[in-house]
């Protein structure tokens, strides 16, 4: 994959090679024939209009698989006349850019030619290994193309970030793949027109849909499927061609990248928002797409301690037995638990006042620091400590009626402060009773306290 494509080839014979793969012969030639990307490449556009002035910058190309991001650099080689030279940062390495560079400028002393550096996968070189492009991309001697599924705020360096622009490309929908597998069965020099070979609109939806965006997997279950139709005498591609071609309905999802967590924000989103349905649709689109279970439950214990809490402690029981359930039978019966907790934490009524508490005695501490501990409240384990008065005077609850004793456990300066402000959600209701009445005794009893006794 390394090296420039020879000056004089044709990419218009690349094309036309039917020996290639369907998905490859069904590149783009042009910037009109790219489905898709009108924010970036319809007319007016800022991108477009540089690609046809040949100002064509430095770039990122940010989208998930099959949209497009190898097909727009070598558009934009082939409009903009420039020697295009794609290079993969999983074969290649650093000694290979440097090969490449060398050739870059000896083309521009020879030919007056400028050179295109499209590097696939550019999220695969380390932040070291990127700085390798920055000197030559300062110096004109090539205009860099990164592509990535990844998101280039992590995946790229901050000097690399700065030399290139970003481009985001959007997911094709499936009104886009459709016009591509039309576009592939009646095109007779790229696709597949001159076979005969037609397809049912039932087979046409069915790779729309399943193809999830991807243009690459679209034109290569067609061609698969068109093979099968091609050994019968109709010569049509119907459904179950489209779904055996298919084989697999394979989710896109990356268990290290953006849609890992943006899954696992909407699951969450969801539960808290108390739909279940959403939270039982994110929740398998990750498990179907071999998400560990144990991750979704993990979020789910989270969950249920941080945004259910007391107003149903039962919910933190419940997902962790779900936990313990999914060890103990495995996979794929483990869905059954998850859907059950699943269901039980979104419609379980909502109180973060656990969270909200721990926040507000956290800001004590940092505004505070380490306040000395009232005496009475001390450790006296030595004859030494409790004379100098560790453990003096507390009162044991369980000695006083309603095993309650009004007494202020916070330290002076901090007398008074509340950090747990219960809601009036589901369980928690009885517990902010409960609260409110055991505050207003201990309240009542300060209050006496601070009184001035009378002169006897």
């Amino acid at each position: 994959m390394v090296g420039a494509m020879p000056p004089d080839s044709s990419q218009q014979e690349l094309f036309e090679d039917r020996s290639l793969p369907l998905a490859e012969r069904m590149r783009p030639r042009t910037l009109d024939e790219i489905l898709g990307q009108e924010h970036l490449l319809g007319e007016g556009k800022l991108l477009r209009q540089a690609i046809e002035r040949d100002e064509v910058p430095s770039m990122i190309l940010w989208g998930p698989p099959g949209s497009g991001k190898t097909t727009l650099a070598q558009v934009i080689a082939r409009v903009t006349r420039r020697a295009f030279v794609p290079f993969s940062a999983v074969l290649g390495g650093v000694a290979d850019v440097r090969k490449i560079i060398a050739e870059a400028e000896q083309r521009r002393i020879r030919e007056g030619r400028k050179t295109i550096l499209f590097v696939d996968e550019i999220h695969r070189f380390n932040k070291a290994q990127q700085d390798a492009f920055l000197p030559h991309v300062e110096r004109g001697t090539i205009v860099l193309i990164g592509a990535t599924t990844e998101n280039p705020s992590f995946a790229l360096n901050a000097a690399l970030l700065s030399r290139a622009r970003v481009y985001v490309l959007n997911p094709l929908g499936e009104e886009h793949i459709r016009a591509i597998v039309e576009r592939a069965l009646a095109l007779p020099d790229r696709g597949l027109g001159h076979t005969g070979v037609k397809a049912t609109p039932e087979a046409i939806e069915y790779l729309s849909q399943f193809s999830f965006g991807d243009a690459r997997r679209a034109l290569a279950a067609l061609e698969v499927a068109a093979a099968a139709a091609l050994a019968r005498e109709d010569k049509t591609i119907t459904r179950q061609d489209a779904e055996q071609a298919l084989a697999r309905r394979s989710l896109l999802y990356d268990k290290k990248g953006d849609e890992h967590y943006d899954l696992a924000s909407a699951f969450i989103k969801s539960l808290r928002g108390s739909d279940p349905d959403a939270a039982l649709y994110y929740a398998a689109r990750m498990l179907e797409a071999g998400e560990d279970p144990r991750f979704v439950i993990r979020r789910m214990v989270i969950f249920a301690a941080e945004d259910i809490g007391l107003a149903d402690p039962r919910a933190l029981a419940i997902a962790v037995d779900c936990m313990h359930a999914v060890e103990l039978v495995g996979w794929p019966e483990g869905y059954l638990p998850i859907s059950m907790a699943i269901c039980y934490l979104a419609v379980a009524p909502k109180s973060n006042s656990a969270l909200r508490a721990y926040q507000a005695a956290k800001a004590a501490v940092a505004e505070k620091g380490a306040l000395s501990i009232p005496l009475e409240l001390r450790n006296a384990p030595t004859q030494l400590l409790k004379k100098l008065g560790h453990g003096r005077g507390y009162a044991y609850p369980h000695d006083y009626p309603g095993h309650f004793v009004p007494r202020d456990y916070l330290p002076e300066e901090l007398r008074g402060r509340r950090f747990y402000e219960p809601t009036e959600q589901g369980l928690e209701r009885q517990i902010a009773e409960r609260l409110r009445a055991l505050r207003e005794r201990a309240e009542s009893a300060r209050e006496k306290e601070s009184k001035p006794k009378d002169s006897e």
